[in-house]
């Protein structure tokens, strides 16, 4: 018997994670994630894998497996399942998440979602699949034992080996090595830190340095990590608990994925801890302690807002101290940059992954040290590297390749590759159809390409330029702002003219010096105000493009 192995994203590139697995007339597939675009991709929100392979064998296709809750493995679900609704099974907290996101999208009605426990073992046609504990930087993360008419395949998905877990469940190193005594035909393994030596530092590392910033700091303590690291969020609240400060969340996904690991008893929080945001000024500043989304400086999340003095409930004072407990995303450098520049300008102490020890973040992928005792007690005939770029997944090839312990062969393979494992030995066989769909979130529209996208709406609706001339130095507008329409039709384009550049006026006059001094953040407050009143007085929602002049 033969087993085609198809990544439909996730290896070569950084997020995106999907991959069908193919044999004797069925299909499975483990994970449905997302990427998130550059900035040239502009008015794209999200990048999720095309499905074409999965809907030209669309009958073949039997169920999805997540391996755990991070968008970047469960992000594409709202726009696949509408395509491809198929049984979807997942640890309890990662099918939490997996239900808010698909009832967000009005597509959870239809959805077959079936949680599964440690050891569960799932059948599908001619699969069977078992899930098996993993430490990561969410909870309830699992490996997958895939068994093949082919043989045992291992995808371990995203894990490190982490020796003292908050959770306090390790990593099933007896479950590995039971399979690797039985034989495995295949190891697919995370390769996103192949090129860090040694171990990975364990979750509880960041504690101490916690204590000493809980312990010293003088006035509010803003903490921002990613929404879903419930292990990180609950060294927090137990260190507010110590030094008597109440806990506010901060952002959408930051209070609905707390809720939802408190409900399953994921986040312990003692009563009368938490505080609504709006209360924070009601409680002397060295008592609270923030934990607010946003910490890659996404322009509009509760971090961003609270760095340019935007946010209802809170204004950062000289003294208060904010942590950024997360690493930076490749792309998102230069926008946490300009983030952390705001923050020092209100005087704040600052505190995030420079280096120093002990840290204030560490990473829930596995180190050197820690791939090469998977793949020692897994002992597989092939070895294939998985989730990272080309260069993560070469690092990873040439780590494992010292270890001398795979049976036949090292296949280093991209998206689209398609690998036929069989009785004459494995190979990468052909190339499926695979590729990337951008999406506009605002409108759930989905665009095969940024030039197709800009160029329909600039045919149906037009383009609006809005320049505007502003001194770096002072923040302030020099001269008038222009606004320039082309392929637009208004009955009444003089008046729209005027009050246009009147409102353009207000919302750089009302923007405060550092918000007209980042040209990203004024872009765009100036594309959104344009857009909403373009759209309330004529119903068209022209192209609309922001020029910033700097004088």
């Amino acid at each position: 018997m033969t087993l085609e192995v198809v990544p439909l994203g996730g290896l070569g590139e950084f997020g995106m994670h999907m991959m069908a697995f193919r044999s004797n007339g069925a299909m499975i597939v483990v994970d449905a994630g997302v990427m998130f675009p550059d900035e040239e991709l502009l008015g794209i929100d999200i990048i999720v894998p095309d499905i074409t392979y999965l809907l030209e064998n669309k009958n073949e296709v039997q169920a999805i497996f997540l391996t755990h809750g991070h968008e970047d493995h469960i992000g594409a679900l709202p726009f696949i399942l509408p395509y491809l609704n198929v049984p979807v099974y997942g640890s309890s907290f990662t099918m939490a998440l997996v239900r808010n996101k698909l009832e967000q999208r009005g597509v959870l009605d239809e959805a077959q979602l079936r949680v599964v426990k440690d050891k569960d073992e799932v059948t599908a046609a001619c699969f069977s699949v078992q899930f098996f504990h993993v430490t990561h930087s969410i909870v309830d993360a699992f490996a997958l034992a895939i068994k093949t008419p082919a043989g045992t395949v291992i995808h371990t998905g995203d894990f490190k080996i982490d020796p003292t877990p908050t959770d306090g469940k390790l990593f099933d190193l007896h479950t590995l090595a039971a399979y690797g005594d039985q034989g495995v035909l295949a190891l697919f393994s995370d390769s996103t830190n192949a090129e860090h030596a040694g171990y990975t530092q364990s979750e509880r590392s960041v504690n101490d340095r916690f204590e000493s910033i809980f312990r010293t700091s003088k006035g509010r303590v803003v903490l921002s990590c990613f929404t879903s690291s419930i292990p990180r969020l609950q060294l927090v609240i137990d260190q507010a608990k110590q030094y008597g400060r109440f806990v506010a969340f901060l952002g959408r996904r930051m209070t609905e994925n707390t809720e939802i690991a408190q409900e399953l008893g994921f986040l312990k929080i003692p009563p009368g801890l938490v505080i609504r945001s709006k209360e924070i000024r009601s409680y002397p500043r060295n008592k609270v302690c923030v934990v607010a989304g946003g910490c890659q400086a996404e322009p509009m999340s509760a971090l961003s807002r609270l760095a340019l003095d935007d946010h209802k409930d809170l204004k950062i004072e000289e003294g208060d101290t904010v942590v950024l407990s997360s690493r930076q995303i490749p792309g998102n450098e230069r926008a946490i940059g300009r983030m952390m520049d705001h923050f020092y300008r209100r005087r704040a102490e600052m505190y995030y992954a420079d280096g120093s020890q002990p840290p204030v973040h560490v990473s829930g992928h596995a180190s050197e040290e820690e791939l090469k005792l998977v793949v020692t007690l897994v002992k597989p005939k092939y070895f294939v590297p998985i989730h990272g770029t080309y260069r993560q997944l070469h690092r990873h090839a040439k780590l494992v390749e010292k270890t001398s312990v795979v049976g036949e062969k090292i296949i280093v393979a991209e998206t689209g590759d398609v690998l036929r494992f069989g009785p004459a030995g494995a190979e990468i066989a052909g190339k499926a159809p695979v590729g990337r769909v951008l999406i506009d979130e605002g409108s759930l529209e989905e665009v095969e390409e940024v030039v197709i996208r800009d160029r329909r709406h600039i045919s149906e609706d037009g383009i609006i330029l809005a320049i505007i001339a502003i001194n770096k130095q002072s923040g302030m507008m020099e001269i008038p702002p222009e606004i320039v329409f082309r392929g637009v039709a208004f009955l009444d384009e003089e008046r729209l003219l005027n009050e246009s550049r009147h409102m353009l006026f207000d919302t750089v006059n009302n923007a405060t010096v550092e918000e007209r001094g980042d040209w990203t953040v004024i872009k765009e407050k100036i594309r959104k105000d344009l857009k909403k009143f373009f759209y309330k007085q004529t119903a068209k929602r022209p192209f609309i493009l922001p020029v910033i002049l700097e004088i």
